[in-house]
């Protein structure tokens, strides 16, 4: 049954400069993942599985490609009230400025989402991967009598300083709630995260960037109580504990935040595993993307161990292991790819292209004949030619290039760049 008190609205998020150069032309929520969706498809789906069909998208920057993603994506039957609707960073008199942070973000937005009617408004991030039923948190939150939820999940000492840490009482009110604290005050922030997570020695409580507010709080928070608030993790949430009911619904599920190259690249091979902790075989679970109208992948010769292949691809290479290889890939004979994400191509090249390019020596659209790739990324539609070797490792320092960076180890192949026949980088 569709939930008729619920709203949700997604950030499109900033920049993204630590996920560059991948957000080089586009938004973080528009990066492709596991092939042939894109990150705003996990939030997206996670509120069309919680039967919640009513949601905006707050977008800023290099939001072209999200806003044709959505577009041609999202489109509910028109006997239904369910939208997908796009609010883009506007100028006006009131509010002449971009958007400056999350908080502000959805202030500016108000006058449009107020003329939806609700009594929860769902806040999520645009860059996460996770599968999150919200009917339940929803319900815990109406039960508790919350003010606002707050999503939390129980994390270690590593990664403790590169979240919001909160702590809670008995009845899973927050008490106190700090941003990204150094790692000399976290001994004064463990929470009793239960005996499971303890020995996992996941000890502290992360914010998930994922909130529930009441619609009157909300407003009166982002109008009234501090109107020059921009964020709500920094700002917002530490001074609203001080006056409203604000719990936290503890998550031990998987999620992880595709904040930079590493997460992202570590997120996309683990689906790649016998039992991912992101399980895209979920019937109950649907991730939902644009539907093409593609061929099925044609694979001659290759021995394939662990690894997804999109629809589309052709694909003649010697060996692909623990790789996602994205839709309409062509990967040529003898070609060896390990521990790498294609993200493939968004169109095909005719005959008389390929012809008329061999002539100018331009490599053909996908990766040629007897190349070796290892530890690598390739964009969108990268033109890589024939005997490459394109190996990452942690002996490479972070640089940037005009076809490729190299991030943590990870070469990222930008969109679009041609890299010519015996290039080396390993």
């Amino acid at each position: 049954m569709v939930n008729k008190k619920a709203i949700s609205v997604i950030l499109g998020g900033g920049a993204g400069s630590r996920l560059y150069p991948l957000t080089a032309s586009r938004s973080k929520p528009a990066v492709p993942i596991a092939g042939k969706y894109r990150l705003v498809d996990i939030p997206i789906s996670n509120c069309i599985n919680s039967n919640i069909n009513r949601m905006f998208v707050l977008t800023q920057y290099n939001s072209a490609s999200l806003n044709k993603h959505i577009k041609n994506t999202y489109q509910f039957s028109g006997f239904s009230n369910g939208f997908v609707d796009i609010l883009a960073a506007e100028q006006t008199p009131d509010s002449p400025g971009w958007f400056q942070g999350t908080a502000d973000a959805v202030r500016q937005s108000l006058k449009h989402i107020q003329k939806e009617d609700f009594e929860y408004a769902l806040i999520l991030s645009g860059d996460q991967l996770y599968q999150m039923d919200f009917t339940l948190m929803l319900d815990n939150h109406e039960k508790s009598g919350a003010d606002i939820s707050i999503a939390t999940i129980p994390v270690g000492e590593r990664d403790a300083t590169e979240f919001g840490i909160l702590k809670s009482d008995e009845e899973h009110n927050i008490t106190s709630f700090i941003e990204k604290p150094s790692k000399e005050l976290l001994p004064e922030w463990t929470s009793n995260t239960g005996e499971e997570m303890a020995q996992q020695e996941r000890n502290y409580l992360a914010s998930m960037g994922i909130y529930i507010f009441n619609r009157k709080v909300l407003f009166n928070l982002l109008q009234s109580e501090r109107n020059d608030a921009t964020d709500f993790g920094k700002e917002i949430i530490p001074d609203a504990i001080c006056n409203h009911k604000v719990i936290s619904y503890q998550y031990d599920g998987y999620w992880t935040d595709i904040g930079n190259i590493a997460s992202f690249f570590e997120a996309n091979l683990a689906l790649t595993l016998d039992l991912p902790p992101f399980n895209l075989f979920d019937n109950n679970k649907m991730v939902y993307s644009r539907a093409r109208m593609l061929p099925p992948a044609k694979i001659s010769g290759t021995l394939i161990d662990q690894t997804i292949i999109a629809e589309g691809s052709i694909i003649h290479a010697a060996k692909i292991s623990n790789s996602v290889i994205g839709v309409r890939s062509r990967i040529g004979k003898g070609s060896e790819i390990v521990s790498c994400y294609i993200m493939g191509n968004d169109f095909y090249e005719t005959i008389e292209e390929i012809s008329r390019n061999d002539e100018q020596d331009i490599p053909k659209l996908g990766i040629g004949d007897y190349c070796i790739l290892n530890k690598v990324i390739v964009d969108k539609d990268c033109r890589i030619g024939n005997n490459v070797t394109i190996i990452g490792g942690n002996h490479f320092s972070n640089a940037d290039h005009s076809l490729f960076s190299i991030k943590d180890g990870i070469i990222v192949i930008k969109k679009g760049a041609v890299i010519n026949d015996g290039f080396e980088l390993q």
